[in-house]
């Protein structure tokens, strides 16, 4: 395998190996989140053409973006929860 010249197309985030063989592979420069890696989200891909790893990666990005917007909102969500439930034990019974 070899990097990719200099003229070959880049993928922002993502460094660009072509092979011997002329597949394609992309490898995110840093780590997804956490929870993205647990939903499935995968930092490496490869293809037979560019536009083909190009569109994979942005499946990844996409599916990386989702998860970790539901994430916070559960997150947000159970915080809310958790002060509702906090105040309603220090409200004084009537």
């Amino acid at each position: 395998m070899r990097n990719t010249p200099a003229s070959t197309p880049v993928i922002p985030g993502w460094r660009l190996i072509v092979s011997d063989t002329g597949r394609y592979w992309a490898i995110r420069n840093r780590a997804f989140p956490r929870v993205a890696l647990r939903a499935g989200v995968e930092p490496a891909v490869d293809a037979d053409t560019f536009e083909e790893v190009q569109a994979a990666v942005a499946a990844q990005e996409d599916k990386a973006r989702a998860v970790v917007a539901a994430a916070e909102k559960t997150a947000v969500v159970n915080a809310e929860k958790t002060a509702v439930a906090a105040a309603e034990k220090t409200e004084p019974v009537s």
